[in-house]
């Protein structure tokens, strides 16, 4: 079973410094029947205007990565770390018992542009982590490339969760397929481009809530950039 997620949607807010795309409930939006899908919670499309961010706050319990499209984030937490994610890059960080950070984008003239995701941890109270990796587009052109995983296969980043997180990058003629366990659910979300996703026409923002199914078909993309999520199912 696939139910399109379509961007137009999403919930929106305007802050003036940020614009921010909710595809699950989140903050001032509510949409009782997208509160989650699987133990992913949420999936946030962020831009960030040029000398502006999220000041100091908080986190618990939970897995937090920032997937960079454009532009850079600069990120300062409770840890002692301090870098820039730039477009490529994978940042995770596990909220566990407790942990403060800010987000910022320090350009004078690019708007950053990024994925905010969470992803409901495996167990509570973990000490904070942090960890920070690097894809390349060559990593991602034709296939879907593992970049989180609860054991950290495959050198991808690990998390603490029941979870994996894919990206890919198709332009081409020939379908892409892989297996899925039916017995859990999955999600694909179009960054840009279109793809169809098992005979669905998805455009960018659109998104699959997958269930049920025991394979995935990627057919017919024209510049499409893919993030698949592969989900517990409760």
């Amino acid at each position: 079973m696939i139910t399109l997620r379509l961007s137009r949607e999403r919930g929106y807010a305007d802050h003036g410094w940020l614009k921010s795309y909710h595809s699950f409930s989140f903050a001032g939006y509510y949409d009782p029947a997208y509160m989650g899908w699987g133990n992913l919670r949420v999936i946030n499309e962020d831009r960030i205007a040029a000398g502006s961010g999220f000041g100091t706050h908080s986190h618990r319990d939970m897995e937090i990565i920032s997937y960079v499209i454009s532009g850079a984030l600069a990120h300062k937490d409770s840890m002692g770390t301090g870098t820039s994610i730039p477009p490529g890059d994978v940042q995770r960080m596990s909220a566990g018992s407790g942990v403060s950070h800010s987000e910022f984008n320090h350009s004078s003239e690019q708007t950053t542009h990024f994925f905010q995701i969470w992803i409901e941890p495996d167990r509570l109270g973990l000490p904070p982590s942090y960890a920070q990796k690097t894809f390349t587009d060559q990593d991602k052109r034709g296939k879907l490339r593992l970049l989180a995983s609860p054991d950290g296969a495959d050198n991808s980043i690990s998390i603490h969760a029941d979870a994996s997180l894919y990206a890919g990058l198709f332009d081409g003629d020939d379908p892409w397929t892989m297996p899925l366990d039916p017995e859990r659910k999955a999600y694909l979300h179009l960054v840009r481009g279109t793809i169809q996703v098992n005979g669905h026409a998805l455009q960018a923002g659109d998104a699959a809530l997958i269930a049920n199914e025991s394979a995935l078909t990627l057919s017919d993309p024209k510049q499409a950039e893919v993030l698949f999520f592969d989900l517990a199912a409760t």
